[in-house]
């Protein structure tokens, strides 16, 4: 389920970086005694086929928190797998959920404009994002009261975006997404607290775009949220193997590694246990 492209997974990134998705997986090891699975799932929205991936600790019994994963513009692919799996490894329910249809994985030709036609059909995108919200629900291992939504790039605009909608969400958080600015009346609806974190240095959402966004969350005092931004951070700072600076787009493990552990912190917050970073 790659569909990570060579260029990708062999650019060279800089000097002490980690520079695959694996040695990203290492970073959070397996606890003793447990029995994580990354398995497939089929479902669908409306008659399109949608092919997910759920990962948990079979070892472990009863409903816990959950994290639904939402991919960047290439689709569920071996990225989205690591990090579920991650997740997975600290204890959570994990759904890598599937906003294109199965068998829909764009390669770096393509990917902006399939994605594109997301941001142009956003009742669409919060549909299919919902759909795979839904999905994680019916999981009987699922503490349906504490549920987060998070993503990378094109899935961190969705992770916004489904919370947007009103759904029983405690925590909405975009990694380098990017920053779709409604009206504010659009931002009223959120439940979630949301957790933006961005990269300095990133040309596809720059400062003004950020403060666009913050603009629109201040005039909805109900919403909770905050901005972390990385400095010499560009876009796609923690999607291993990007080396596009040319482009605006290159991994970071500096970045990549703070933003995980705003994550847990995070996480633990809105799911209220004891913050253990990793």
């Amino acid at each position: 389920m790659s569909g990570v492209s060579t260029a990708r997974r062999h650019g060279g990134v800089a000097s002490g970086d980690v520079k695959t998705t694996d040695d990203v997986l290492s970073t959070v090891p397996a606890p003793a005694g447990s029995d994580v699975r990354v398995e497939p799932v089929r479902y669908d929205h409306e008659g399109t086929a949608l092919l997910g991936v759920l990962a948990k600790d079979h070892a472990v019994s009863g409903p816990r928190p959950a994290v639904l994963v939402v991919h960047d513009w290439h689709g569920v692919n071996e990225h989205v797998e690591a990090r579920v799996t991650m997740l997975a490894r600290l204890g959570y329910v994990a759904f890598g959920a599937d906003v294109y249809g199965e068998g829909v994985r764009p390669g770096d030709d393509t990917a902006g404009q399939v994605a594109g036609s997301y941001y142009q059909d956003l009742p669409l995108f919060r549909a299919r994002l919902t759909a795979g919200l839904d999905r994680l629900r019916e999981d009987p291992d699922v503490d349906h009261s504490r549920i987060v939504v998070m993503g990378y790039c094109f899935g961190g605009s969705g992770a916004i975006e489904l919370a947007r909608t009103g759904a029983d969400l405690v925590g909405a958080v975009s990694f380098h997404g990017g920053l779709i600015v409604h009206e504010p009346s659009d931002a009223s609806a959120i439940r979630a607290k949301l957790l933006v974190l961005t990269g300095g240095a990133d040309p596809m959402v720059p400062d003004t775009k950020v403060a666009e966004w913050q603009d629109e969350m201040r005039a909805v005092p109900s919403v909770d949220w905050q901005v972390v931004t990385y400095s010499g951070a560009m876009h796609a700072f923690a999607v291993p193997g990007t080396d596009a600076p040319d482009h605006g787009a290159q991994y970071q493990e500096r970045a990549d590694r703070r933003s995980w552990q705003a994550l847990q912190v995070f996480l633990a917050e809105v799911f209220d246990e004891e913050s253990t970073v990793v």
